[in-house]
């Protein structure tokens, strides 16, 4: 039976300097232990964005969660277990309201929920920055909460796993990230209780509506995205507990089970929380060693590519579409909420940094990227007082808009997203370092018995070079690997020191420069970005978006009844600007990608 999505039932900083680069020899910096798989992950404290759209959305919401008010962000918590509750009232989701009457309306949906991703998102922004205020803040937070922990917070509460999952990520972060001394102990006292809450196993949203349920809104809770965090609990500390509850939450019944022999059964299925859950299954693989669960992932999101957007995004109205269908043909001109953006983006790079990790497939590279330039940083930034960006609109009638609750879910997941840039863009390998995004950046780091360092200078993709400058404190032999994105036309060079290097660049590869590198050698990457056409499915093969590159390109109302595919394939770009112009038979349509579109109405898809 199909799965109500949300928005049915919802009516619907510290800057980063660019500073001097300080390389060091000292045992402190050690390489970390040999990797276990492919690729592994770098620290948050090795890599700074610089001047780019990345690090001004990074800077925007740490700046917005820094300026919170402490007592705001407790009080639903004090509220519910019935202690004094001072400071103002956030609203929409986070703030408990007697109005909660779903699906006809939903302020105070869900209490305190986002409250462990934005401590998160700060634990983590500290890890980036060293910003000794953002540390105490999160350290304030973790003290404040800790005395509110009670049963009594779950008594009439609709989705206990859902917020709990996002609690236990913020507790872990703060230990992890700000070095938090008490926040694992605060942890299983908040286990403690929200066990009596949880069901024995994980349910999915029809097991859910079989229960007995208050109103339709404790059908939708999560328990299936609960492993996750609980293996992270457990790799960090918090006790073996930890690790059972990971297993007793694997949905391997209903989901992982049948994903492991290659089953689709994400038609109908929530999207992002679906999407979310793969991360659990990849943590069972890093964990336990369990191949089904690597196999059920690497399946899962091949079959959300195979129903993604060219923008990346996925899931109208939140529900994966039946493959063979013209649901996603339909739902150009049946919704306005196509894609579920900071939720989808987050859950999207977690999921790929995980298969990337464990493959080294540089394709999850392509999927990262896509999402990132025609998604996420097009989103606008969350106001002060909780108003969110939430769903793209990939309409035929398509504009940006906010959406209308206060303190949404993708208000959570968009500072640990853009806390996470860094981490996405660099990875180390048994042999150097792969570049896996074209981002201005800087990385320093230990490789073999040199302290070295890169710095990424780039417009990408608003044009197609990428500079890599080196510093090392001494000559050292290592690869550099690029991502060769699986689009790269023939004409893509890469040279060294302005020299062309031998090196194979094959798209939907790594191309591997090994050599013994010295300080002051610079990697100069070129990419052939060529215009290109995509159908939204194979059933529709003349309902087509133009892309540049990695980039969707979204034609600017009004659009003309006619225009061919070989008139887009002949978009001129205006001059140095982000706008292209196709010439059609009724005059010139401007095109623009996401991220520059701010009131305009706009299409993605053209019928040819």
């Amino acid at each position: 039976m199909p799965n109500p999505s949300r928005r049915t039932f919802l009516k619907t900083s510290a800057a980063l300097a660019a500073g001097t680069i300080v390389l060091r020899n000292t045992a402190a910096l050690a390489s970390p232990p040999a990797a276990t798989t492919p690729l592994t992950q770098f620290d948050y404290k090795d890599i700074q964005l610089l001047d780019g759209p990345m690090l001004v959305q990074f800077q925007q919401n740490h700046s917005l969660f820094m300026g919170l008010n402490e007592d705001s962000l407790l009080k639903p918590f004090r509220q519910l277990a019935g202690q004094p509750a001072p400071g103002e009232d956030m609203g929409g989701w986070y703030t408990p309201s007697p109005l909660f009457d779903p699906p006809k309306n939903m302020t105070g949906y869900v209490p305190g929920h986002s409250f462990g991703q934005y401590l998160s998102g700060l634990a983590r922004a500290y890890a980036i920055t060293g910003d000794k205020p953002t540390q105490a803040k999160v350290q304030r937070l973790v003290a404040g909460f800790a005395p509110t922990i009670s049963q009594k917070f779950y008594n009439d509460y609709c989705l206990p796993a859902y917020t709990f999952d996002k609690t236990n990520c913020g507790l872990i972060d703060a230990h992890q990230f700000a070095q938090d001394p008490q926040a694992l102990a605060v942890l299983n006292r908040a286990t403690d209780a929200v066990l009596p809450f949880l069901p024995p196993k994980a349910l999915n949203r029809v097991e859910m509506a079989a229960r007995p349920h208050k109103n339709i809104s404790w059908t939708w809770d999560e328990t299936y995205t609960l492993p996750e965090n609980f293996y992270l609990a457990y790799q960090r500390g918090a006790g073996d507990r930890y690790l059972q509850l990971a297993r007793r939450f694997l949905q391997d019944d209903t989901y992982f089970g049948p994903l492991a022999l290659n089953n689709n059964v994400l038609p109908s299925q929530h999207a992002y929380s679906h999407v979310n859950a793969l991360c659990s299954a990849m943590q069972a693989y890093l964990t336990d060693g369990s191949q089904k669960h690597l196999s059920a992932a690497k399946n899962g999101f091949a079959f959300v590519l195979a129903q993604s957007y060219v923008t990346g995004g996925w899931g109208p109205n939140e529900g994966f579409v039946k493959p063979g269908t013209d649901e996603l043909a339909e739902s150009l001109t049946k919704t306005h909420s196509t894609f579920e953006v900071p939720c989808g983006a987050y859950g999207q790079f977690k999921v790929t940094r995980y298969l990337m990790r464990v493959t080294g497939d540089s394709r999850y590279g392509d999927a990262m990227e896509t999402m990132l330039y025609n998604t996420i940083l097009g989103a606008r930034p969350i106001r002060p007082d909780g108003v969110s960006f939430y769903y793209a609109d990939y309409n035929h009638d398509a504009k940006k808009v906010d959406y209308e609750q206060k303190w949404p879910c993708c208000s959570g997941t968009f500072p640990q997203l853009t806390a996470d840039y860094g981490i996405s863009t660099y990875f180390r390998s048994g042999h150097g370092i792969n570049v896996n995004l074209y981002v201005p950046s800087r990385i320093i780091w230990q490789q073999g018995s040199a302290r070295a360092a890169i710095t990424q200078h780039t417009q990408y993709p608003a044009n197609s070079d990428t500079s890599l400058n080196l510093r090392l404190t001494h000559p050292e032999r290592f690869t550099i690997a690029l991502r060769v994105p699986a689009w790269a036309g023939s004409k893509s060079k890469v040279t060294v020191n302005g020299s062309a290097v031998n090196t194979t660049l094959t798209p939907g590869t790594w191309a591997n420069i090994d050599r013994t590198w010295k300080d002051g050698d610079r990697v100069e990457l070129s990419l052939d970005m060529p215009l290109r056409l995509a159908p939204i499915d194979p059933g529709h093969p003349n309902l087509v978006a133009l892309l540049y590159g990695p980039v969707a390109l979204f034609a600017i109302e009004p659009v003309p009844q006619a225009i061919t595919q070989k008139q887009l394939l002949a978009a001129q770009r205006i001059g140095n600007s982000a706008a292209w112009e196709v010439a059609t038979n009724a005059g010139k349509v401007r095109m623009l990608p996401y991220p520059a579109i701010t009131n305009e109405t706009y299409r993605l898809y053209q019928q040819t």
